[in-house]
Formats: C-alpha cells, sequence, structure tokens
C-alpha cells in the first residue's frame, strides 16, 4: 500500500479535517475552563481519554486509513470499528457529568436525548443503521455521493455514541441501568451486529461495486481524493494497490470487525462485571460486620 502516496498529502492526511479536530479540541478546552467552577472541575484522565478520542477520530477520517477504506474493504471496516466503537464511549468518557449537564439538559435536547437514549432504542437503532449501511445497494450508492456518505457518517456516528451512553454516563439525573442489565446489553448488542458480519464473512461472491467495478471505484475515490488530482490519474481498479482478491478482502474485513467488535465488547463487558462483582463483595462484607457487631448482639 506505499504507492498511496501518488495521491498526494491531502488525500493521505486531510489537512481541513485535521484542522476540525483541532478546533473541536481547542473549544473542549475552552469549555472546562469558562464553564467548570471548583466544585466543577476535568480529571487529567478525563482529559487524556477525550484526546485519545480525538487522535482515533483523526486516525479513522483523516489518515491514510480513510483513503486504504476506498481501496480495501477490510480497511474500511478498521475504519468503522475504530470510528463507531472505540471514539463514542472514550467520548462519553472524555467529557466530565457536569459538562454533559450543560450541554444535554436544554429544553429542546434533553427529552429527545432521553428518549433517543433509551436502551432499547438505541441498541436497535444503531444496529439497524449500521446493518442497513452495509446492504450493497445502499452502500454503493452513499460511498458514491459526498454528501449522502457525510450525512450517513454522521447519523451512524450519533446513533452509536446513543447506543454507548446507557453503559458509560456518570450524569446523575439522566437514567441509569443495573451492572447486570449492563452486561445483557452488550451481549445482545454483540449478536445484533452479528448477522451483518455473517452475511458479508460467508458471502461466496463480492458485494460491493465500489470494490469491484472500476468506473463505481473511481466514482468512489472521489470523496477523499481531490477531483484535480484524481483527473490526471489513469486508475483501472484497487487491485493497482492491492494483491488481495476483492472476495477474500471483503470476507477479511468482517472478520475485521467482528475481532475489533469482540475485544471492546469484552474489555466493557469485563470492566462491568468486576465492577459489580467488587461492589457485590462490599455489600455482603457491610452486611457481616453489621451482624456481627457488638451494638447488634443480643
Amino acid at each position: 500500500m506505499g504507492n498511496l502516496v501518488i495521491f498526494g498529502f491531502r488525500a493521505l492526511w486531510s489537512p481541513y479535517f485535521f484542522g476540525g479536530v483541532l478546533l473541536i479540541i481547542g473549544l473542549y478546552f475552552l469549555l472546562i475552563k469558562r464553564l467548570g467552577s471548583e466544585s466543577e472541575q476535568t480529571s487529567i484522565k478525563q482529559i487524556s481519554l477525550f484526546l485519545t478520542a480525538m487522535v482515533l477520530l483523526y486516525v479513522s477520517k483523516g489518515s491514510p486509513l480513510d483513503l486504504a477504506g476506498h481501496i480495501l474493504f477490510s480497511a474500511h471496516m478498521a475504519q468503522m470499528a475504530i470510528l463507531y466503537l472505540v471514539v463514542p464511549p472514550l467520548l462519553i468518557l472524555g467529557v466530565p457529568a457536569w459538562l454533559w449537564k450543560k450541554i444535554l439538559f436544554r429544553p429542546v435536547i434533553q427529552p429527545l436525548f432521553r428518549f433517543l437514549s433509551k436502551p432499547l432504542i438505541a441498541i436497535i437503532v444503531f444496529n439497524g443503521l449500521f446493518s442497513m449501511y452495509h446492504v450493497p445497494l445502499v452502500f454503493d450508492f452513499v460511498k458514491t455521493d459526498p454528501v449522502y456518505h457525510a450525512i450517513t457518517t454522521m447519523i451512524i456516528f450519533i446513533a452509536a455514541f446513543l447506543m454507548w451512553w446507557p453503559l458509560l454516563h456518570s450524569v446523575n439525573k439522566l437514567p441509569q441501568m443495573s451492572s447486570l442489565l449492563k452486561m445483557g446489553y452488550i451481549m445482545a448488542n454483540g449478536m445484533l451486529l452479528t448477522p451483518a458480519c455473517a452475511l458479508i464473512m460467508f458471502s461466496k461472491a463480492t458485494l460491493y461495486l465500489t470494490y469491484s467495478d472500476p468506473s463505481a471505484w473511481v466514482d468512489a475515490m472521489k470523496l477523499c481524493v481531490p477531483l484535480d488530482m484524481l483527473s490526471g490519474m489513469s486508475l483501472t481498479g484497487p487491485e493497482m494497490f492491492s494483491s488481495m482478491p476483492v472476495l477474500q478482502d471483503q470476507q477479511f474485513g468482517a472478520i475485521v470487525m467482528k475481532i475489533i467488535q469482540e475485544i471492546v465488547y469484552g474489555t466493557c463487558l469485563a470492566f462491568i462485571f468486576f465492577k459489580w462483582a467488587k461492589n457485590e463483595r462490599a455489600k455482603d462484607q457491610a452486611e457481616l460486620e453489621e451482624h456481627c457487631s457488638p451494638s447488634t448482639a443480643h
């Protein structure tokens, strides 16, 4: 993939997107400095998580991975996994609860957010949109239109954020799930995403024209390569940049998505389980001490 350099600096490193990410970071520091009181502080851990989210956001949509995602389906799926399964939870954890309150507790935003972040709605909407996006007809249409591609990416990202919210938020005035419900929620998420990955993984034919048809592929490349650069090139298809057969790449892409999903969900599940187990042990210990204390003895 080293010959991607022929597409130029703008296609490889997306300087405008990089500038947008820097603006978001600047806004974050401005908000936590201007809006936070003495009792509303932001920890170093939260700042680190937010900055990590921004770095990964740039990696998924602004680095050479974005360009590679238009050439290899497996790179596209790695890009999607980072964007929808890794960035949103880091973003939720990186913004302090007091700042989420100031953002979300608005007359119009709060009732809409409460409804869309309900666990059942959030889980169905995200997994439904993600699966629908990878229907070949929808995928090929979105991949060749910059406006629809940007809108679709934003909508699925918001849906991913809402899906992660019930699991991770610490805003005390918004509904909280119990640890057991959270574990069931994660397992349900994994099951709902499995059919789409399985259909792609076990397909015996190539599904997407934007990775197999040269003309559709060139149209898709216009989303990340400047037109002035693209017009001067003689491109015949993604095989110019990869020796991996399209079908094999397609199957590998589904495997990549499933592996990253299992790692992320498994890590989250383990964290919630051990936290629940620790709380249960502490509760049992407190009850034991209460029964054994001299004040309760007869």
